[in-house]
């Protein structure tokens, strides 16, 4: 039997976390080594992908952008915008420090999107996200808590799990949200999360959510 890599550990234990707390713990543990024995060494394909959407649909209003579980700053990494452009939240603290260390963003928060995004409110042109929503405790809730951070016509590049998108039943809540006129432009855009074989998540897809805060009231 092929031993597991570091990387495939560290994201099978991953999917296990229940809890916020459990979260912060378990990234802040491994936050050091994270780019190289998970991001490289199974070929994190995500951030780039959830970076490519933003590209083909913002335009320059589209600014600041809010990456939201932003981790060491890989999708800032993808984006290259200047880091005037762009802050970083997260909920581990030792993850902030790492992607601070980077001088990605203009300024980085930590903070638990189950709880009270008050100081996150910033009015962002767009929110965007890579690997929050793949598992346990974070299921489709915040999603219109999140639309309270963003200007009027802001863009949002939301990625989620497809097993975790099914299971958790995020269709009806962001179904509901456009037909109560929350958000417009709706689409879900396949994409791959990783761009490396020989690991049991290789083939692992999410649906990016594409889509427009409402533009008045």
């Amino acid at each position: 039997m092929t031993a597991k890599s570091k990387g495939q550990t560290l994201l099978e234990n991953a999917y296990k976390l229940a809890t916020p707390q459990d979260n912060k713990v378990y990234y802040d543990e491994f936050a050091e080594t994270y780019d190289d024995e998970f991001a490289r060494a199974l070929g994190w394909e995500y951030p780039n992908a959830i970076a490519t959407l933003y590209r083909e649909n913002a335009d320059t209003d589209h600014v600041p952008i809010a990456d939201i579980g932003c981790g060491t700053g890989l999708v800032a990494e993808a984006l290259a915008v200047s880091p005037e452009q762009i802050d970083g939240i997260d909920i581990s603290e030792e993850m902030l420090a790492i992607s601070r260390s980077k001088a990605l963003y203009r300024k980085t928060i930590q903070a638990d999107l189950m709880a009270d995004l008050g100081p996150i409110k910033n009015a962002y042109g767009a929110v965007v996200s890579a690997g929050t929503f793949t598992s346990g405790h974070l299921g489709p809730a915040p999603l219109e808590s999140l639309l309270d951070i963003a200007r009027p016509d802001a863009l949002f590049i939301i990625g989620v799990n497809k097993t975790f998108y099914l299971e958790a039943d995020f269709d009806p809540v962001i179904r509901d949200l456009e037909a109560r006129g929350a958000i417009t432009d709706l689409t879900l855009v396949e994409v791959p999360m990783y761009n490396k074989a020989g690991h049991d998540h290789s083939s692992d897809q999410a649906y990016a959510l594409c889509y427009r805060k409402r533009q008045f009231g």
